[in-house]
């Protein structure tokens, strides 16, 4: 056993004599050691139960005969995080994840690990940790939060996101908002729709390395906690098979990720993440290819915020394995992809659709392409992103004048004094990966446009990204960043921006020469004055196309 390493041997008297305070026995010191990885805390809604999962896990892991053990990993809540300098630690978390993990399972050789996330950036980081250490692994995330009620109707962390700018421009009362305030997140859970959480939640299914129902089991069934018990068993079986990482994200796993990703119409982030969890797995990853996968899947789930369905709709109507039975039919998965509990086809076998409002058919599909398409240009020469099922059908082809803030506060210190006005591309730049430094989230810009009523004739462009809450034509992830010298830097206040997210275009309709003098005119913005881990995470982050990871040892 690997544990080996730190108990057996006469070397190891004083390891033991130290495993001795922790309470444990020689028999449980005899059996194979698992790293229990648990992000709960008390600031991240959907991890403030996570204790209770881990309790579950532990339980099903001594039940298959091994010994487990628990250790911490941090967690950001990009909602509490939001619109305020909180964000720019949300996405280096992600590689101080992975990092913290990779320390803690390298300093005390487990056998394996069982991982427990539920959030945002937690998700990716431990996914990436996991195939850099390439143990036998698996995942039980918390689970989504049910959706609330307010005003008479369903709602999620997305009303709560638009209520600021609905009350700005009176169509929302007071009383209203705060009625969104009380329920809109009505308990324990990663918030309950298809947002950043849920979609990396669902990916981890997807590419195999949770057991079905890891990404669309509410947080508040007990199904939840006998996933959990059944997780803590199952790491036991691939210790005893040798089953690691690698071995099950594999490029036909990635393809089958994306293919999924583009029928559930997915957030934004998986186009940061999915880079870096290929980079971590030696897999290649061409955002190019994108556009083909998207080209040849139907969209057939459309969940809050595109939709009117949330996670526990998902999960009623079959979950994540009656999706890839209706991609199976069409063949555009390969069945083949391993799991941690077998193959996509053991998984199909068993599936059922039960409600095909909720999973459609592909006659009935929301439209025949996927939910997110990646855009090129002259302003995006390495690409752009686009949760296109989350835009309106009017906004899919779009040219309007740029109306230009250099950063998330400015855009909305502007959207509150009414300088945008119906028709304009607002560009929010110097929030990419080194800008920023750490890549925002504009959901508050985009939220306060919708709430605003502008989603219908405004689309919002940057080298920042979205909260899979955002919905509309917000377009993120300009590649290259205008910190780096990207033409963002050079966009002007009245400049024709035309979006064509069919076509996959996004250009700047400014002539070369202009541009060329703009060039050698205007001096970019310097770096902002940043200290601490953000300083170090500047000067090693890569372009958000290539998923924003830390590449620059040297």
């Amino acid at each position: 056993m690997r544990s080996d390493l730190m108990k057996s041997g006469v070397d190891r008297i004083p390891h033991r004599a130290l495993f001795r305070a922790l309470g444990l026995t020689q028999e449980e010191l005899d059996r194979p050691i698992i790293g229990v990885v648990s992000a709960k805390n008390e600031i991240i809604p959907g991890h403030m139960h996570l204790d209770q999962i881990a309790e579950a896990v532990k339980a099903g892991i001594r039940m298959a005969g091994g010994t487990p053990i628990e250790f911490p990993a941090i967690g950001v809540c990009d909602g509490i995080a939001m619109n305020h300098e909180g964000m720019f630690y949300s996405l280096p978390s992600r590689e101080h994840i992975a990092d913290s993990v990779e320390i803690m399972a390298n300093a005390h050789p487990f056998d394996g690990l069982v991982f427990i996330p539920n959030c945002d950036k937690i998700v990716p980081g431990m996914l990436m940790a996991a195939l850099r250490l390439d143990l036998p692994a698996i995942f039980c995330s918390g689970g989504p939060m049910l959706p609330g009620r307010a005003n008479g109707k369903k709602v999620a962390l997305t009303d709560a996101f638009e209520a600021p700018g609905a009350v700005r421009t009176g169509k929302m009362t007071e009383e209203e908002a705060q009625d969104i305030v009380e329920h809109a997140c009505p308990g324990c859970g990663s918030c309950a729709g298809m947002f950043t959480a849920n979609s990396m939640n669902c990916m981890t299914e997807l590419l195999g390395m949770g057991l079905p129902g890891n990404g669309t089991i509410p947080a508040v069934e007990s199904q939840r906690i006998l996933l959990a018990k059944h997780a803590g068993m199952r790491v036991m079986d691939l210790v005893r098979e040798n089953i690691r990482p690698r071995d099950i994200i594999t490029e036909k796993a990635i393809r089958n990720g994306l293919a999924a990703d583009m029928a559930l119409g997915c957030s934004t982030n998986t186009m940061l993440h999915l880079p870096a969890i290929c980079h971590e797995a030696g897999i290649p990853f061409d955002l190019r290819g994108v556009n083909a996968i998207s080209d040849a899947v139907p969209h057939l789930v459309k969940l809050n915020p595109a939709g009117v369905h949330c996670l526990v709709d998902l999960n009623n109507a079959g979950g994540l394995s009656a999706v890839m039975k209706r991609l199976d039919e069409l063949g555009l998965i390969d069945t083949s992809a391993r799991t941690v509990d077998g193959t996509w086809a053991d998984r199909i076998a068993k599936a059922v659709i039960r409600d095909e409002d909720v999973i459609r058919t592909k006659e009935n599909a929301y439209s025949q392409t996927g939910g997110l398409a990646i855009l090129y240009g002259n302003l995006a020469p390495d690409g752009a992103v686009v949760k296109k099922g989350a835009v309106l059908p009017e906004m899919l082809v779009h040219t309007g004048p740029a109306k230009c803030f250099d950063s998330e506060e400015d855009c909305c210190a502007g959207l509150y004094a009414g300088k945008v006005v119906s028709g304009d591309v607002v560009v929010v730049r110097y929030e990419g990966p080194k800008g920023g430094p750490g890549m925002r989230e504009m959901l508050t810009p985009t939220g306060a446009i919708a709430g605003m009523g502008l989603d219908s004739t405004c689309a919002l462009i940057t080298d920042g990204r979205f909260s899979g809450v955002s919905r509309g034509a917000s377009i993120g992830h300009i590649s290259p960043e205008a910190a780096a010298g990207g033409l963002l830097a050079y966009v002007k206040d009245g400049d024709q921006i035309a979006i064509d997210i069919p076509n996959h275009k996004i250009e700047l309709l400014v002539d070369e020469e202009e541009i060329a003098r703009r060039m050698a005119e205007t001096v970019p913005q310097p770096p902002k004055q940043v200290s601490g881990y953000l300083k170090r995470y500047r000067a090693m982050v890569s372009s958000a196309n290539l998923g924003a990871i830390l590449d620059n040892f040297d």
